[in-house]
């Protein structure tokens, strides 16, 4: 049974310029036909974090898109999201984005490390780890790098944590914003 719906790259071609316009990224779009209404969901990323104005303003771009496109024959759901934290970081820009956040990484050689992103590079990431009572920063290469997600935090980092970071977010910890 076919729903009328575009594409997965059709999605992506239609929406990439309006969202790249909000300095935003499309990571993925996921299509599902087999609920009723059939969804559309757009898992969107930026170097900003993206908050609920930006998902609602996405949202409504996307949505005025996709209801121009001829052939679309039934009601659709759409949602726009960014990944959330259960996502695993894979990439260098993954890492870039999760600057200030505490993360929990696994190491080629089996080893667990904890901490908060610093400052990455192509290769490598700075990594703001507890040595004892003390703050050190590691420099973790990507290559060393088997699994890394993003903790949950239910308090502010401290700041001189998240000042070796150098992230200036003070208020409140990353991952409370919208989508996360």
């Amino acid at each position: 049974m076919t729903t009328g719906l575009p594409s997965q790259t059709q999605v992506i071609e239609l929406l990439g310029g309006e969202f790249a316009r909000a300095g935003v990224e499309i990571e993925d779009v996921v299509i599902d036909t087999h609920v009723r209404p059939p969804r559309i969901a757009v898992i969107a990323d930026g170097d900003i974090p993206l908050d609920l104005d930006t998902i609602a303003a996405l949202s409504r771009s996307a949505s005025a898109l996709l209801d121009g496109l001829d052939g679309i024959r039934d009601r659709y759901v759409l949602e726009v999201s960014s990944p959330g934290v259960e996502r695993p970081l894979t990439s260098e820009k993954h890492f870039r984005r999760a600057r200030g956040r505490r993360i929990e990484l696994v190491l080629s050689d089996g080893s667990q490390l904890t901490g908060r992103v610093g400052e990455t590079r192509a290769d490598a990431i700075a990594l703001v780890v507890r040595q004892g009572r003390e703050l050190a920063v590691r420099e973790i290469p990507l290559s060393d790098i088997v699994k890394a997600v993003v903790q949950v935090e239910f308090s502010p980092p401290a700041r001189a944590e998240l000042e070796l970071a150098g992230s200036a977010e003070t208020s409140r910890p990353r991952g409370t914003e919208a989508g996360a």
